[in-house]
C-alpha cells in the first residue's frame, strides 16, 4: 500500500462533511496516481458506518451484486433491499451512512442513467437525512462531464469538491531517504514531481542515474509506459496529443510554435490544448502583469515532471536506450538534466518566496516576459514592493552578469501598486553553486540584494 503523506486540508473537508447533521454529497477527481482512494480510506479510520465500493467494469449486474456484497459488512440489512441503485444508495444514506462510489466513470459507463437516478434520489428522499454520498473518479473528462458541467444532472448539488492535485515539494520530501542533500531532493522533485505512486513505487536509496534508468529508460521499468498509459486512459485519439506534448517537452512553447512543429493549422491547436488543460496536463502560462483571459502572450508548459522528462528523452527513444544499455544514462541524460530540472527549480523558487521575504504579503508569484526580456521570480506584495529573481541551477557561481541581466530586464516591468506610489524593488538571486566574488561583496553592501542558495530555497516552501 502507498504511503499516505500531507493531505491534511483534504482530510479536514471529509472529516467536516461526515460529522454535519445535513446530507452532504462529494465529488473527488484528478488524474490517476494521486492518491484519492487512499484519501478516502484514510479519512474513514476508526469509523464503522461507511460502505467503499471500488466500481470495475463490467455488467450492471454485477455491479450492482459487488456493492451489495460489499455494503452488507457494516449495513446486513441491505440484503433486503430492492435491488436497484435509487433504493440501495437511498437506503444506506437515510441511515446516516457514507457511501463512496470509487471509479464512479465505470457505473456510468455500465448505465449512463446513474446521474439521474441519483439526482433524483437526492432531490426527493435526501434532504433530510445526514449521510454522505463521495463520487470519486480518475477520467477527469467523464466526472466533469457526469458532475460539474452546467448540463449535467448533478450540477450544482455538490456540497464539496475536491480537486485533488501533485503534493507540493515540501510533503514530497517524506519519500525521499535521509540522506538526501537539498541538491538530491531537488533533482528527485524535478524529474518524478509530486506524485504519491511515483515517489513511493522507485527505490530511491540508489544513486539518480540507476533510479532513472531502472524505472524509466528500460523497457521493463516501473514508469517506462505510465504516461502513455494516463493519456490512452483519457483521449480516445491520442496521437496528435503525443506530438503537441513532445513539441511543448523540446521548448515550442507558443501555440505558433506547437503549431508549426506538429504541423497542426494555428487556429485548430487550441482545441487541442484546452483539453489538455482541463486533464491538468499542461497549463498556459502568461507575463504575471497581464490578465491571462486576455494576454496573447501566453506559453504552454507541461505540469508533470515526469510527463515533461518522458517527452523529451524517453518517448521515441526507446531503441535508442536499448541500444545503449547502460551507458544510455551518463550519456544522453546526465548531460541534459541540470538543464531539464532547471525550469521546475523556478518553480520551487517562486513557491519558497513568501518563506523567504516572511515580513511581505504578497498578492501574486510567477514569471514575466516581454519580447527579449525575462525575468524567473517575480512577486507582487500587499505594501508596492515589487521582488524580482533570477535563478541559475549550474555548476557554475551565478556571476555578476546575472544580476546586471536581472537589473536590466526589470526595468521593463510595467506594474501599479494598489496604494498608488512608487514601488520598491527588492533583487533575489537563487543558486545551485554559490556566487562569484564581485556577486558576495554587491550582496554585502545592498540592502535591495539577497543571495539564497539550495539550503535556504528547500527550508523555506
Amino acid at each position: 500500500m502507498e504511503r499516505f503523506v500531507d493531505r491534511e486540508i483534504e482530510l479536514s473537508r471529509l472529516r467536516e462533511s461526515y460529522a454535519s447533521d445535513s446530507p452532504e454529497m462529494i465529488v473527488i477527481f484528478g488524474r490517476r496516481r494521486l492518491g484519492k482512494t487512499q484519501l478516502v480510506q484514510h479519512s474513514l479510520t476508526q469509523r464503522d458506518d461507511a460502505v467503499v465500493y471500488q466500481a470495475t467494469q463490467t455488467t450492471p449486474q454485477v455491479q450492482l451484486d459487488e456493492f451489495v456484497d460489499v455494503a452488507s459488512g457494516p449495513f446486513p440489512g441491505i440484503e433486503h433491499i430492492k435491488q436497484n441503485w435509487e433504493s440501495l444508495l437511498g437506503y444506506l444514506v437515510e441511515q446516516g451512512g457514507i457511501v463512496v462510489l470509487d471509479e464512479f466513470p465505470y457505473l456510468i459507463d455500465a448505465d449512463k442513467s446513474i446521474p439521474s437516478v441519483i439526482q433524483r434520489l437526492w432531490d426527493q428522499r435526501l434532504q433530510n437525512t445526514s449521510g454522505t454520498l463521495i463520487l470519486v473518479g480518475s477520467s477527469i473528462s467523464m466526472m466533469e462531464e457526469a458532475t460539474l458541467l452546467g448540463n449535467s444532472p448533478l450540477y450544482g448539488r455538490f456540497t464539496e469538491k475536491i480537486d485533488l492535485r501533485q503534493l507540493g515539494f515540501a510533503a514530497a520530501q517524506e519519500f525521499f531517504p535521509d540522506s538526501y542533500k537539498p541538491e538530491d531532493r531537488i533533482f528527485a522533485w524535478g524529474i518524478f514531481g509530486g506524485v504519491p505512486y511515483y515517489l513511493d513505487g522507485i527505490d530511491l536509496e540508489h544513486d539518480l542515474g540507476t533510479v532513472i534508468s531502472d524505472s524509466l529508460l528500460s523497457q521493463r521499468g516501473y514508469l517506462h509506459n505510465e504516461p502513455e498509459y494516463v493519456l490512452r486512459t483519457e483521449l480516445t485519439e491520442p496521437n496528435r496529443y503525443f506530438a503537441i506534448l513532445k513539441a511543448i517537452a523540446a521548448g515550442n512553447t507558443t501555440s505558433n510554435e506547437i503549431a508549426q512543429m506538429v504541423g497542426i493549422d494555428g487556429k485548430q491547436i487550441s482545441t487541442y490544448t484546452q483539453k489538455l488543460e482541463r486533464l491538468r496536463l499542461i497549463e498556459r502560462e502568461v507575463p504575471l502583469t497581464e490578465e491571462k483571459a486576455r494576454s496573447r502572450r501566453g506559453r504552454y508548459r507541461i505540469l508533470d515532471p515526469l510527463f515533461r522528462f518522458w517527452f523529451r528523452f524517453v518517448y521515441g527513444n526507446e531503441d535508442r536506450y536499448e541500444r545503449l544499455g547502460d551507458e544510455a544514462y551518463e550519456a544522453v541524460i546526465e548531460p541534459e538534466l541540470p538543464d531539464f530540472v532547471s525550469s521546475q527549480f523556478e518553480v520551487l523558487c517562486q513557491d519558497a518566496l513568501p518563506g523567504l521575504y516572511p515580513d511581505q504579503t504578497f498578492l501574486d508569484i510567477g514569471r514575466w516576459w516581454y519580447k527579449e526580456h525575462e525575468v524567473d521570480v517575480v512577486g507582487f506584495t500587499t505594501e508596492g514592493t515589487m521582488v524580482v529573481g533570477e535563478c541559475k541551477f549550474t555548476n557554475a557561481p551565478l556571476d555578476y552578469s546575472a544580476l546586471a541581466s536581472l537589473e536590466e530586464h526589470t526595468e521593463e516591468i510595467r506594474w501599479t501598486p494598489d496604494s498608488g506610489g512608487d514601488i520598491d524593488k527588492e533583487y533575489a538571486l537563487f543558486t545551485r553553486s554559490g556566487a562569484t566574488q564581485t556577486v558576495q561583496e554587491a550582496v554585502a553592501k545592498r540592502g535591495d540584494l539577497r543571495l539564497f542558495g539550495l539550503d535556504d530555497i528547500t527550508n523555506s516552501v
